[in-house]
């Protein structure tokens, strides 16, 4: 789980460098994100239901095969649009179908991991497991940026082709295949245990860390049907789906943001841009690990202070002019996003009684993931017309949605028989 979501994420930190070095439009590498993301959303709910009929391990193994394909020949093109083997927009249009290697079949390892742990502990056990993976996948994705600037490599050999800004891509394609051979030859045998299932999980995203909707889903029975437009749950869908596209407009334009703000050539706005990514991802932690526990925040809390800290933070980042400013005002947009989903999350179970848990999970999961379709493509959108415009807009954006939820968002309190989120 860790390297799915790893190098996912470590590939799309370097994106925007890698664009530019390449001359393509900034509108075309937020596609090719937008592209996986869209793949990734329509397939995890196919996936997560074939494996429970077709094996758990078969779809483990589906899954990492994507990852290592998707991230090898990503590399590969890549390496041939830097080095003039092929033409640069050529070179990204192989690279396009390459991601949509992974969105397709990567979201086939998730559903099944948490089935086959699923079936393999009790049910006191289970919930704890399942939120360990989740933990693990959401690690990936804050880990996967910090680490690629250092996998940004030099020529493979003395006067060799240059591997450059691929070298994030062909390194976590090695982690991949390791991986996968390390599962084939390890990951027992898939047991007989038919009540045991798993669920869809979100497309790994810079700033998407897991919401732990995903462990409802795979934990509770869909016994109720609820509609996105449910009243109980309606006002909260509503505030999940526009953080969400803020979310993601802000941290898909801010590598573009670094190289142009600071005025370097692409390759020396790596090591800023994964700087600003750590201290964001550093943020959310403190949020989710550190102030939520401590402060024993409600839903209702954790949404009006995480937009309201969002906003400012996403106007802060618009704004700044340089490497502290806008590392320092992402960190507060991110802080923000890290009290806000896990209110989402927990305010949209607590609207609803135990026997549709499940319903809502699944519900939540996907909110969280069609946020990463469109969102980074309406960012470059409106970075493309101003810079600092996609900032401005996320902000007021959030700075309404907290208006709206003091009005709509009802106070909630666990019931007798809450979920493992509640």
């Amino acid at each position: 789980m860790f390297t799915i979501a790893a190098g996912n994420t470590a590939l799309q930190s370097v994106l925007p460098a890698l664009g530019r070095s390449l001359g393509v439009p900034d509108s075309a590498v937020a596609a090719a994100f937008s592209v996986s993301a869209l793949l990734w959303t329509l397939a995890a709910p196919f996936w997560a239901n074939r494996s429970d009929r077709h094996g758990r391990r078969q779809m483990v193994l589906l899954g990492q095969a994507g990852l290592t394909a998707s991230l090898f020949f990503c590399g590969l093109f890549l390496a041939a649009g830097i080095n003039g083997w092929i033409a640069p927009a050529t070179a990204f249009a192989f690279f396009v179908g390459a991601r949509m290697l992974y969105g397709g079949f990567g979201s086939a390892a998730p559903p099944a991991v948490q089935a086959i742990v699923a079936a393999r502990t009790s049910r006191a056990e289970r919930t704890k497991a399942l939120t360990l993976l989740g933990s693990a996948f959401g690690l990936g994705t804050i880990l996967g940026p910090a680490i690629a600037p250092y996998l940004v490599l030099g020529d493979l050999w003395r006067g060799g082709p240059a591997i450059g800004l691929a070298g994030p891509a062909l390194i976590f394609s090695i982690a991949a295949l390791a991986m996968m051979l390390t599962v084939a030859r390890f990951l027992p045998r898939d047991v007989d245990a038919p009540v045991s299932h798993g669920a869809a999980a979100s497309y790994p995203s810079i700033g998407g860390q897991a919401s732990g909707a995903s462990v409802t889903a795979a934990t509770a029975a869909k016994i109720e049907p609820i509609g996105y437009l449910d009243p109980r749950v309606r006002a909260w869908m509503v505030c999940g789906l526009i953080l969400g596209h803020a979310q993601a407009m802000a941290g898909q334009v801010i590598g573009f943001l670094i190289i142009d703000r600071l005025g370097v050539p692409p390759i020396e706005a790596i090591e800023a841009t994964g700087l600003v990514l750590m201290m964001g991802a550093g943020s959310a932690l403190l949020a989710q690990w550190g102030i939520i526990p401590l402060l024993n925040l409600k839903p209702r809390q954790l949404m009006l202070i995480g937009l309201s800290l969002s906003a400012v933070g996403c106007f802060a980042t618009g704004s700044a002019t340089s490497l502290y400013g806008i590392a320092t005002a992402y960190a507060l947009a991110t802080l923000g996003f890290g009290f806000s989903r896990p209110g989402f999350t927990a305010g949209s179970s607590l609207a609803v009684g135990q026997a549709a848990q499940g319903s809502v999970a699944g519900k939540v999961t996907s909110i969280n993931g069609a946020a990463f379709i469109l969102g980074p493509s309406i960012g470059v959108a409106f970075y493309g017309v101003w810079r600092p415009l996609p900032y401005l807009v996320a902000a007021a954006a959030l700075a309404l949605l907290a208006l709206y939820g003091w009005f709509t968002l009802r106070v909630s309190a666990p019931g007798p028989e809450a979920s493992p989120e509640q």
